[in-house]
């Protein structure tokens, strides 16, 4: 096309010029590490070794989370973070549909199973200086992709946080305790049903965790949350 000769695609994470629009080039792709089985049927933590179909880590088992899966992408770091960056502060929101491509697979027959998809909602006074909610954005292409209904307006944040960057585990999850609630006039929208939850990083738990409290004191059956990268050390 003239337009590709005029401005030649680049790779979605850091810009290099590629052959196709939407796409990785090989040394952002290979940095790429995605999450895929074995993992924690629970948090979705990939395993070191292969325990066996249906296995659930020690920290699901000490520490079960309020949510009743999580699945993830990839992890945290490399072009996977990159894209994570330029979606939420450079105004990249064309990357939304190849990110929620991806979020698709790793959504599986969780994602396949569900009623409805849900965003973890930015303040008002947030969403208006950054004129969009990634997840929002990542939720919206999801909801286009797997044809299931898309409802940005059920959870709302009715408290205006601190972000999250910078603030340890206990800090993080007092900031947004009691941030979110489901609005009364479409809890039935949530009642009874299973709700994937989307954020773009999953880091500490404690955004979702609030989040998910919300739609389950609304009545949700199940919460999986989906999210297009984890922050992770290593393989556990």
């Amino acid at each position: 096309m003239v337009r590709d000769l005029v401005y030649p695609p680049g790779c979605a994470a850091c810009g290099l010029p590629i052959a196709d629009a939407g796409c990785l080039c090989s040394g952002c792709w290979c940095s790429v590490r995605f999450i895929e089985r074995p993992y924690c049927e629970i948090l979705g933590l990939p395993f070191g070794f292969d325990p066996g179909r249906g296995m659930v880590c020690a920290e699901a088992i000490a520490n079960p989370p309020v949510f009743d899966r999580l699945r993830a992408v990839a992890v945290h770091d490399g072009a996977a973070r990159d894209l994570v960056h330029r979606l939420k502060y450079g105004d990249r929101t064309d990357l939304a549909p190849m990110m929620a491509g991806w979020m698709k697979r790793a959504g599986g027959d969780d994602l396949a199973r569900a009623d409805a998809i849900l965003p973890v909602p930015l303040h008002r006074w947030r969403l208006f200086s950054r004129q969009y909610n990634q997840s929002a954005e990542l939720g919206r292409a999801l909801a286009r992709l797997s044809t299931k209904p898309f409802l940005p307006g059920v959870l709302v944040r009715v408290k205006r946080t601190s972000k999250q960057v910078g603030l340890s585990q206990t800090a993080r999850a007092e900031n947004v305790r009691g941030a979110f609630k489901v609005l009364e006039s479409r809890r039935d929208a949530v009642f009874g049903r299973h709700i994937v939850l989307i954020d773009d990083v999953y880091t500490t738990g404690a955004t979702v965790t609030a989040a998910t409290r919300a739609l389950k004191r609304a009545g949700a059956a199940e919460v999986t949350v989906l999210t297009f990268a984890m922050a992770l050390a290593a393989p556990i």
